[in-house]
């Protein structure tokens, strides 16, 4: 098992280049199943959640080639399989995007039903209320879902209960082969619902309104191959643009969509630090203590959930009181015990913590219990006073590309280590 050792009190300084967005790369993968001729796919972020895409990809009977860094050719099936492995899928829940086009080009798809999420309940029943809106008959037994479509799919207006991201992305995947216009509303509306509608429409699909909360796809008979970057990561420039907040010092993002950022540009503006948008860089700069503000997560364009982890790092030592209210997942709260650990003042209140910002923390042994809570726990370690170790760093390596090296080159005190390696390593590489 490895860790990520920090040792606090190093202002930061310097730039770091975005790595294509996780959440943008998991379902572009998935599309590739819809085309009948080769993708070539630029910007893929190299985590292990990619490595399990390409992997289920590979077992449905596609070839995936590496062509460079960040850089993948998919090749099509010479017989595509309909049954998405369970090792695969209990692995990591995006998995289920195979599904909608499997069930497109197959007429059939079966995968395990996902499991339970560390941050709370996330069901597919939208998911599968979308493709029996679009005329698939729906089999749920033995822990295992099962849709088929012997005679395809037939476009249809489908109203979302609420505006999921996978719901819209594996309607979107099953309505661009089907028969007719299928009109998704109250759909999702972030940027990587965006990229993958581009993808799909590179590959001859026809989808409009991507990025609202009405999105039409006009069914066409087949797809083709296609060239395509994906978008860079929001979430991974939100967490390096809150470093300095937790560390002090300037750090500019770049290769980023200012746009994509503006509701967390717009709290750390309300935080006191400088910032500086740059075509495609951003800079924020903090020279004192940071005030604290309220947040509460909402769909997009509203605060991302998955930078209220790191943003909570950096509200434990802001100055006065804050509140963070967490309105998507219910057990988004893991890294708040975590964080009391390194001294951090916080109150649970249902899904809202109140947080009393101290001058500084202490460095601790911490553990990260899923992605967004271990990069805010590397995150306060920057801030901290002495030695943060970090464990369950396996979790942080599913969103962020070599989180210790991009830090190291802005000048963090950061290390990785193995558990064999003992405390005189730890401290002969933080220096």
């Amino acid at each position: 098992m490895e860790r990520i050792v920090v040792r606090g009190g190093r202002p930061l300084q310097g730039q770091v280049r975005i790595s294509g967005a996780k959440n943008a790369a998991l379902p572009i993968l998935a599309a590739t199943l819809l085309a009948e001729d080769t993708c070539l796919l630029y910007d893929i972020p190299s985590l292990d959640d990619v490595v399990t895409m390409t992997r289920m990809l590979t077992q449905l009977g596609v070839t995936v080639e590496s062509t460079g860094e960040g850089a993948l050719a998919v090749h099509p099936a010479a017989e595509l399989q309909y049954a998405a492995p369970y090792d695969l899928v209990r692995r990591m829940r995006a998995s289920i995007l195979v599904l909608g086009p499997l069930l497109a080009r197959l007429g059939r798809a079966r995968a395990a039903l996902p499991g339970g999420c560390a941050i709370g309940q996330r069901p597919i029943d939208l998911h599968l209320k979308g493709f029996a809106a679009l005329g698939a008959d729906v089999e749920v037994s033995g822990g295992e879902v099962e849709v088929r479509a012997p005679r395809g799919l037939r476009g249809t207006s489908i109203y979302l209960d609420v505006p999921s991201v996978g719901a819209t992305e594996n309607i979107m995947m099953a309505a661009v082969l089907a028969e007719g216009t299928t009109t998704i509303e109250n759909a999702a509306e972030e940027p990587e619902i965006v990229d993958l509608a581009n993808f799909l429409n590179t590959l001859g699909a026809d989808v409009r309104g991507a990025g609202t909360r009405v999105i039409q796809i006009h069914g066409v008979p087949v797809l083709g191959g296609g060239t395509y970057t994906i978008i860079p990561d929001r979430i991974e420039a939100g967490t390096f643009l809150l470093a300095p907040l937790v560390a002090g010092g300037q750090v500019t993002v770049t290769g980023v969509v200012p746009e994509h950022l503006k509701s967390l540009l717009a709290k750390v503006r309300e935080m006191g630090a400088d910032v500086v948008v740059d075509g495609d860089e951003v800079t924020v700069a903090v020279s004192s203590r940071p005030k604290a503000v309220d947040i509460k997560t909402l769909p997009y364009p509203g605060f991302p959930t998955d930078l209220q982890a790191p943003m909570m790092a950096a509200l434990v030592t802001a100055e006065g009181t804050a509140t963070v209210t967490e309105t998507l997942f219910e057990n988004r709260f893991a890294h708040v015990p975590e964080l009391r650990r390194m001294g951090a003042r916080i109150q649970i209140q249902g899904q809202t913590a109140i947080i009393t910002g101290v001058e500084r923390l202490q460095g601790a042994p911490v553990t990260a219990t899923d992605l967004r809570s271990g990069a805010a726990l590397v995150l306060a370690g920057l801030g901290a006073e002495g030695i943060t170790e970090v464990s369950g760093v396996h979790h942080i390596d599913r969103g962020y590309v070599a989180i210790e090296q991009k830090l190291r080159a802005l000048g963090a005190d950061v290390a990785r280590l193995s558990t064999e390696d003992d405390p005189l390593a730890a401290a002969l590489l933080l220096h």
